[in-house]
């Protein structure tokens, strides 16, 4: 049978590196807010001199409180200049691993600062902290598992190379085509940073026992929150000889999925957030939505008479090739 390339673009990279600027701005910016505050706001409870280096599980050095809570800070500032620099002059090596770096370093420096917090509370000299155990592995194994994630959040899309094609398109017998694209939507990704790095930052000190300060309520609520807004930021389309598939958030999980035999038709529209009902996912009287930006929107007529509504680019093309599968599929389109 024979393979053809891709029937659509990727969406441009212009709003991809956007996002992914206000999104590292913002974790870099977080991370080291998290990294000077954890030992400041429990500087009552602290030491002047707290320890800052194990020998197997006893404290074998020390720093001062105040350099205790800049060093790391410091080194994660000088990691994330590193990576701007060789994005700046080498971005095709650097850019497949800034954000795993970036979450990996992040994960691995925050939880030490609450591990060093944590083992240095309400002890008179830094001589007396807490020992060092499994927390360490815990850490490592949480930075190595960021890093991962970030990773497979970022990777590119296994996109075949573009092929030029009018909008409708005809088929041949044994003829494959695939067409991707994907949205974002930058702002919503940010505020749902925001609201993660506000869950961390509970996280992080309960985990250095400040956990009087910890408000769990809202810690729950704000994760909750970030986790929503994340899935529904960002929007993943493939359509292929299986139909439509709609893949969420960084992961493309949650998806949805609907076989040509489940569509009527397919169109292009032109939908502003009052007209879409808001932004995100939404849910409406004839259907449901994924809005992340205003102007073209790929409209999926179902077999049942509701309409999927996507906001995503090169929507023409997309809904030209639907449309030839759905007739190849032996269902009427319009």
């Amino acid at each position: 049978m024979k393979d053809e390339a891709a029937a659509g673009e990727p969406a441009p990279d212009r709003p991809v590196r956007r996002t992914a600027l206000w999104g590292a701005g913002v974790w870099i910016l977080g991370v080291t807010a998290l990294l000077v505050a954890l030992p400041l706001t429990a500087r009552d409870r602290l030491p002047e001199q707290v320890a800052t280096h194990w020998s197997g599980s006893r404290p074998d050095g020390s720093m001062p409180l105040t350099a205790a809570a800049l060093f790391p800070a410091v080194v994660w500032l000088l990691v994330a200049a590193g990576l701007a620099t060789a994005l700046r002059f080498r971005p095709g090596p650097a850019r497949g691993a800034a954000a795993p770096v970036l979450a990996a370093t992040g994960v691995l420096l925050s939880g030490a600062q609450a591990s060093v917090v944590r083992a240095n509370l309400d002890r008179a000299r830094w001589q007396d902290a807490a020992p060092m155990g499994i927390e360490v592995l815990l850490i490592a194994l949480a930075a190595g598992l960021a890093g991962v994630l970030a990773w497979l959040a970022t990777r590119p899309a296994a996109d075949g190379p573009a092929r030029p094609g009018a909008p409708v398109l005809e088929l041949r017998a044994g003829e494959r085509l695939v067409w991707l694209s994907r949205a974002s939507n930058h702002w919503m990704q940010v505020v749902a940073a925001l609201m993660g790095l506000l869950t961390a930052a509970g996280l992080l000190l309960a985990a250095a026992g400040r956990t009087e300060s910890v408000d769990w309520a809202s810690v729950v609520l704000f994760g909750l929150g970030a986790l929503a807004l994340l899935l529904c930021s960002s929007v993943r389309v493939r359509v292929g000889d299986d139909g439509l598939h709609v893949g969420f958030g960084p992961f493309g999980l949650p998806a949805r999925h609907l076989a040509p035999e489940d569509i009527a038709s397919a169109r292009v529209g032109r939908l502003n957030a009052r007209q879409a009902g808001g932004w995100g996912f939404r849910v409406f009287r004839g259907g449901t939505s994924v809005f992340l930006r205003s102007g073209e929107c790929l409209v999926v007529r179902t077999r049942r008479g509701t309409d999927f509504v996507i906001s995503v680019d090169d929507a023409e093309r997309g809904a030209a090739l639907l449309n030839a599968l759905v007739e190849r599929a032996g269902a009427p389109t319009g």
